[in-house]
């Protein structure tokens, strides 16, 4: 499994079945069903955490491809397309909504499993369905946005792994509409012009470039998921508690110095990264064959003759950290798969 995966982590799967039609979905789940066997989705391979146990069940590899474009705005793409190469698709057409979430690695049939997002967008603003195949009753149905009960890196989809797969996806987007430009690090890049679709696009490639947050074959971090941890999303007293142990460690003069986003419900976001940083875990760390990226401390990088479990342990060694310094639970972003 290691070599199908952006870690290139991980033991083998018992068996592995490459799907590039719809048909071969339906036999592939109605086989691992006759069979008593767990089945998983692989797209490709970008937010995922193979145990060095391999996975002993079956591992169902998405290759549907084809994306079809309206003149409405509407586009539904299948859930094998490449992510970048579709977004890049829509920004060339002059299409808004997707422009932010550009050299993301992966495919369209992942994006709304975790709500992917970055630079101040996320997929749930413009999914309008999502096509699925119901494993239990074996039916194509077309969930609403509304249906998959979109959160911040969430979805009923991820709360509900062995309920459904992701044929293909819906999008409405904006015909000649504007860039969303609503992310400091985006805005302070573009030093305040009013860019093209392509000029924003471009910029969110160099920015996650410079964090080694896209699959390039020449940078030492190039074996990650990207952000192995969620930032943390707490009601104002945990935040109030966070903010006062930062302030007693000398991290921050005062609370109002701690970075932070506003979330629903009165909540509040705070950057994880910081979070790990001041933990004591600082960027470019290593643990053997394992580490921290040098770029970004939010991605756990594995530098070649590693383990899963190394990399685990990692995680959980940072997690009680900040855990020890903030009273703050950091959640893991990849989804593992095996013992």
């Amino acid at each position: 499994m290691g070599p199908l995966t952006t870690l290139e982590l991980g033991g083998t799967a018992r068996f592995f079945i490459e799907a590039s039609d719809e048909a071969t979905v339906l036999r592939a789940v109605l086989w691992a069903g006759e069979q008593r066997l767990p089945l998983v989705v692989l797209g490709g391979g970008s937010n995922v955490l193979v145990s060095d146990a391999g996975f002993e069940g079956v591992v169902l590899r998405m290759a549907i491809r084809g994306a079809a474009f309206r003149d409405d705005g509407t586009v539904y793409a299948a859930a094998g397309e490449p992510w970048d190469a579709f977004v890049e698709a829509t920004v060339a057409r002059g299409w808004a909504g997707l422009e932010c979430l550009a050299g993301i690695p992966g495919s369209v049939g992942a994006t709304p499993i975790q709500n992917v997002g970055a630079y101040g967008q996320e997929v749930a603003e413009t999914i309008s369905e999502v096509r699925v195949l119901e494993r239990a009753s074996r039916a194509i149905w077309r969930l609403s946005r509304e249906d998959c009960a979109f959160g911040y890196r969430d979805s009923v989809f991820r709360r509900n792994p062995e309920a459904y797969v992701v044929l293909g996806v819906t999008f409405a987007l904006r015909p000649g509409g504007a860039p969303s430009v609503r992310y400091r690090e985006l805005e302070e890049a573009l030093s305040g012009r009013s860019p093209s679709l392509a000029e924003v696009s471009a910029t969110v490639r160099t920015l996650r470039r410079k964090k080694s947050m896209v699959i390039d074959a020449a940078d030492p971090n190039r074996r990650s998921v990207g952000s192995f941890f969620t930032n943390p999303v707490v009601d104002a007293a945990t935040f109030a508690a966070l903010a006062a142990r930062a302030v007693a460690a000398g991290f921050v003069a005062t609370a109002a110095e701690v970075p932070r986003f506003p979330a629903l419900d009165g909540q509040v976001k705070v950057p994880a990264a910081w979070l790990i940083e001041r933990a004591g875990f600082n960027k470019g760390l290593r643990r053997g064959a394992v580490g921290i990226s040098s770029a970004h401390a939010l991605a756990l990088v594995h530098h070649g003759g590693g383990t899963t479990a190394a990399l685990r342990a990692l995680a959980e060694e940072i997690r009680a950290g900040v855990q020890a310094r903030f009273g703050v639970t950091l959640s893991e972003e990849p989804i593992f798969l095996g013992r």
